[in-house]
């Protein structure tokens, strides 16, 4: 059975490749790859029609909630998914999900119904999906390899490149393209731990000056689509006020 609740401190960072490369030559001794260790992420955001949920992750708040529709991968109707609530609190994560079959989510969509082994966590996404009424609002994709301690499995390093999301096509279906975040090719690397970070990784990260990043991919990726928009309305308004006076 795939594992359905995880807890951790995660601490995200933004690195270029030169310091990802600088980065390795100190660590990789001491690691390695993790059993899923590269591959595609991809996921589906549930948000308000305010994009509340990501807005109030951005005001870095004691407590957020995220909710997602996430696959390893391009899925077919048939493959299994996973339905997830993820949830920070003074900066300790957890996660907490379901496997779907993808066209199963879809009819859990249209009638709420949906068998599972875990009704603890449906009746939890029954009451997010109730209480913000909760739609489709953005796909996000990366691609990510994944490392954990070789003495330590529950220290584990990802480093996520080619951040990329859509507005429209929100179906994992529909493939894993979409609108690249980073203009200069930066990598977030996420590091996740039920304990304090070894000392080797504390004094790669304090040699190279490596510093944590308050980094919430769907955060950031909606607060750029919003501030595009508002410039692009801006620039309307404009360019109507200028043929109005001419």
């Amino acid at each position: 059975m795939a594992t359905q609740v995880f807890r951790r401190t995660e601490i995200k960072y933004i690195i270029t490749e030169n310091q990802f490369d600088k980065l390795m030559d100190l660590i990789e001794p001491y690691l390695k790859k993790d059993k899923y260790f590269k591959g595609t992420n991809m996921s589906i955001y549930f948000d308000d029609e305010n994009r509340y949920l990501a807005i109030h992750s951005l005001e870095k708040p004691l407590y957020k909630e995220k909710i997602r529709l996430r696959s390893y991968g391009v899925p077919t109707l048939n493959d299994t998914v996973f339905l997830e609530i993820k949830k920070k609190f003074k900066g300790v994560g957890s996660k907490r999900r379901i496997p779907v079959v993808l066209k199963d989510f879809y009819n859990y969509e249209k009638t709420g119904k949906l068998e599972t082994n875990n009704e603890n966590i449906k009746q939890e996404l029954d009451e997010c999906f109730g209480r913000y009424n909760l739609k489709p609002t953005m796909f996000l994709a990366y691609d990510r390899t994944s490392y954990c301690d070789k003495d330590d499995p529950t220290f584990r390093v990802t480093f996520d490149r080619n951040v990329r999301s859509r507005n429209d096509e929100l179906k994992l279906e529909k493939g894993d393209h979409g609108k690249k975040f980073f203009e200069h090719g930066e990598i977030v690397m996420e590091v996740k731990s039920v304990r304090a970070y070894p000392f080797y990784f504390v004094r790669a990260l304090s040699k190279l000056k490596i510093y944590p990043a308050s980094f919430s991919k769907y955060g950031r990726v909606t607060e750029k689509v919003i501030y595009q928009n508002h410039a692009l309305s801006r620039k309307s308004r404009s360019e109507q006020h200028e043929n109005v006076v001419k």
